[in-house]
């Protein structure tokens, strides 16, 4: 008998939840076979069979809440389940003779139903119903279905609502906005994207600007890098971009660790290799810790515009929306422009107005003339 455990959990994480069982008592296992998944507070662990077998008994239901190295379940191995369907082919059932129906059966007479009496409230006369309709009642009454579903929230859903809570009961939060004329991008990349996704592979996408911009206004705003620590400062002389990453689990925020010194065709396969994990919920808890900086793209999914929520402890976030053509005025001129709304949210405690005002437009001036990423000016 193989007792199926809890994997080894990351640092830092003492429980986790059974996410799904992907067999149930009786199913042939092979090897490697994902037998059940397991949630902790930010990523989803696979625990696959180490050998083949049969699924005997279930020691953990889904919702339920384990410790490391905890039995789950225990499994026969493929030999002792082998024997088992032999000797269940040996045992044949005794045969037994076909009656339609016993001598004794044949033999009972037939029940004769009688009318039993009725009684004295019976035999009374019935009220007499009012033929007078019942007066409408003016409030409409819903239709349709309208049943409901309490479901509990997953331990990814809860790591992620307290998260958010903290943020906007903890910090000063404040939101600036300002907007980039995304023409000199468009056509950078209309220009370049064959010649770069052949030469390293990857497609040259929005985010590397925008990282590679943010770096250089890190730089020169170092505050927006820097965090509360108690009554302390703390900033840092590297810059490390979180990047939220929707999935089917919920937002996840991995770290390009050492974004200033990566090119933009590394930043490109990290964020593609970022959503394909989120995806498959093979992100470590590593990968997801630190950052001193965030960035999320909501314009994937039509945003226009928002005021995105500090990913604490850091002290900034940028958000990138939806390009979309509008009526600008350029020297004097209406003219129809690609526009994009930035929004910066960042923590008033530490970042003053000015300071966030001027980084926001850093930014933009990058974008807006991406010959400043290459000669950082």
């Amino acid at each position: 008998m193989k007792e199926i455990k809890v994997p080894v959990l990351p640092e830092s994480i003492n429980e986790a939840t059974v996410a799904s069982w992907h067999k149930k008592p009786g199913d042939y296992i092979e090897l490697d076979d994902v037998i059940v998944e397991i949630e902790t507070d930010k990523v989803v662990l696979e625990v696959p069979a180490e050998e083949s077998g049969v699924l005997t008994e279930i020691s953990a239901e889904e919702g339920e809440t384990v410790t490391e190295q905890q039995v789950l379940g225990l499994m026969d191995d493929v030999a002792s389940s082998e024997d088992n369907k032999s000797s269940e082919n040996q045992e044949e059932a005794p045969a037994q003779d076909e009656k339609t129906e016993s001598s004794d059966a044949k033999n009972e007479p037939d029940e004769i139903h009688k009318a039993e009496p009725k009684t004295h409230e019976e035999t009374q006369e019935r009220p007499q119903v009012s033929s007078q309709p019942a007066p409408e009642n003016s409030t409409p009454r819903p239709s349709g279905n309208r049943m409901e579903e309490r479901v509990p929230m997953t331990r990814i859903r809860k790591t992620i609502a307290n998260k958010l809570h903290s943020a906007t009961q903890n910090t000063a939060m404040l939101t600036t906005f300002n907007e980039v004329d995304m023409s000199e991008i468009l056509s950078m990349r209309a220009s370049y994207k064959e010649a770069f996704e052949k030469k390293y592979s990857v497609k040259l996408g929005f985010m590397s600007f925008f990282v590679k911009a943010a770096v250089e206004s890190l730089k020169k705003f170092p505050t927006v890098n820097a965090y509360i620590d108690g009554e302390d400062i703390v900033y840092h002389a590297y810059c490390d971009v979180s990047v939220a990453v929707s999935s089917d689990r919920g937002l996840v925020v991995p770290v390009l660790r050492d974004a200033h010194k990566m090119g933009m065709h590394d930043i490109e396969k990290g964020i593609v290799d970022f959503a394909v994990r989120a995806q498959d919920g093979t992100l470590g808890i590593e990968e997801m810790s630190g950052g001193t900086f965030t960035i999320s793209n909501g314009g994937v999914f039509g945003s226009l515009m928002s005021t995105p929520i500090l990913n604490s402890p850091q002290s900034a976030i940028l958000g990138m929306h939806k390009t979309q053509e509008r009526p600008v005025v350029v020297d004097g001129e209406i003219v129809i422009r690609p526009m994009m709304y930035l929004a910066l949210s960042y923590d008033h405690r530490i970042i003053d107005g000015k300071e966030a005002v001027q980084f926001l437009i850093s930014i933009k001036e990058a974008l807006e003339d991406p010959a400043r990423l290459l000669l950082k000016v």
